[in-house]
């Protein structure tokens, strides 16, 4: 039952995943389910069973787009960008939302060869009825985890191996996705944490040589922040920062 529910939240975030592959690939006829619903006694064991995989699914399905920005490069490129927003101070300009977007449509452009790769091994062959569900799952799961892998600290999987004391995997194949999908989240987090320290740096001497000044000056009533935020904005903008920034973001990843 567990293995069951598994796969059905494995398929449905590889579906939802390989969506922009197919809309760039040629048009595709994706039959629409029909869907009933009916209350009847459970005379079997299966009927029983089946309901309550139908029931985790829709709860499932409501958690899938959180699932999937678990397992790709949307969590680096987001807090990036928040820690570049705290670092300019610049309050809420420019949005969340906006941030958000540009980190989803960066996560869209990343997670590309791996969404043409499933589109192709998997999805393509699952719509012909070349394979089953099964193989549909297995080889789907397959660029998602390479990508994970490239980017997991080897120490990340070993601290959730020896937390669910589970036997010491020989190589990749032998570590489990259930495993490797948090070793991929904390590794992730740590980075964006590394990435958003070099971004402070130089707006944090910005900010200390302006307080420096205007304690030196006995501008004491004047807030450091009303000239020092001009300076750091003025500086982002010579560097060219949300490029410099992309282009590093971007890099990272390969």
């Amino acid at each position: 039952m567990k293995k069951k529910i598994v796969k059905i939240v494995a398929v449905c975030a590889i579906l939802i995943l390989v969506t922009s592959a197919v809309s760039r690939s040629a048009p595709v006829r994706i039959p629409i389910p029909k869907i009933t619903i009916g209350v009847d006694e459970a005379k079997r064991p299966s009927d029983v069973s089946l309901a309550l995989e139908i029931l985790a699914l829709l709860s499932i399905i409501t958690l899938a787009p959180a699932i999937i920005m678990m397992v790709t490069s949307f969590i680096r490129i987001l807090i990036v960008f928040s820690f570049i927003s705290r670092a300019l101070a610049t309050q809420q300009m420019p949005p969340m939302q906006i941030l958000t977007a540009l980190s989803l449509f960066l996560t869209f452009f990343i997670m590309s060869p791996a969404l043409n790769e499933m589109n192709e091994k998997a999805l393509q062959p699952y719509l012909a009825r070349q394979i089953s569900a099964d193989q549909f799952y297995e080889r789907g799961i397959q660029p998602i985890r390479q990508f994970m892998f490239k980017q997991t600290r080897e120490k990340d999987i070993s601290l959730f191996i020896h937390l669910g004391k589970q036997p010491r995997p020989k190589n990749r194949d032998d570590v489990p996705t259930y495993v490797l999908i948090p070793s991929f989240i904390l590794s992730e987090l740590n980075t964006a944490f590394k990435i958003g320290i070099l971004i402070f740096i130089p707006f944090i001497i910005i900010d200390l040589v302006v307080a420096s000044t205007l304690m030196s000056m006995g501008m004491i009533m004047l807030p450091p922040v009303m000239i020092s935020l001009p300076l750091k904005i003025v500086l982002f903008v010579l560097v060219d920062g949300w490029h410099l920034i992309t282009y590093s973001m971007v890099r990272s990843f390969h």
